[in-house]
């Protein structure tokens, strides 16, 4: 079970901090990351982090503002997101790989999904 936390009406050029807490079994060793969907548009990757590496990856259209984080401890991933622009407006979506894999970028790269959180950013 995924349960993230942290979404909310921002104004531009705000920061918004999501959190992602990961429970019924242990994620050691296999990716989280975020994607989100705007209306009407395509589900997004937004950035991913390799639990045990800690190697990242991010989406060009958020890279230098957003910053993933984890708590291995915790079983938990941040997404600490600042600079918002409107057009980051979006549900964002928790995920996890149930496995080991190579992709970070896709959908189907990822086993489990939380159920989203709005994140808004007026003009």
């Amino acid at each position: 079970q995924l349960v993230e936390s942290g979404g909310g009406l921002v104004q531009a050029g705000g920061s918004l901090r999501l959190s992602c807490a990961a429970s019924g079994r242990t994620f050691s060793n296999f990716a989280m990351g975020w994607f989100r969907q705007a209306p009407g548009k395509e589900r997004e990757f937004v950035g991913a982090i390799r639990w045990g590496s800690g190697a990242k990856k991010y989406a060009d259209s958020v890279k230098v503002r957003f910053t993933i984080s984890r708590d291995n401890a915790k079983n938990t991933v941040y997404l600490q997101m600042n600079s918002l622009k409107p057009e980051d407006t979006a549900v964002y979506y928790c995920v996890v790989q149930g496995r080991i894999r190579v992709g970070l970028e896709n959908p189907g790269d990822y086993d489990y999904w939380g159920q989203g959180t709005q994140v808004t950013v007026s003009s």
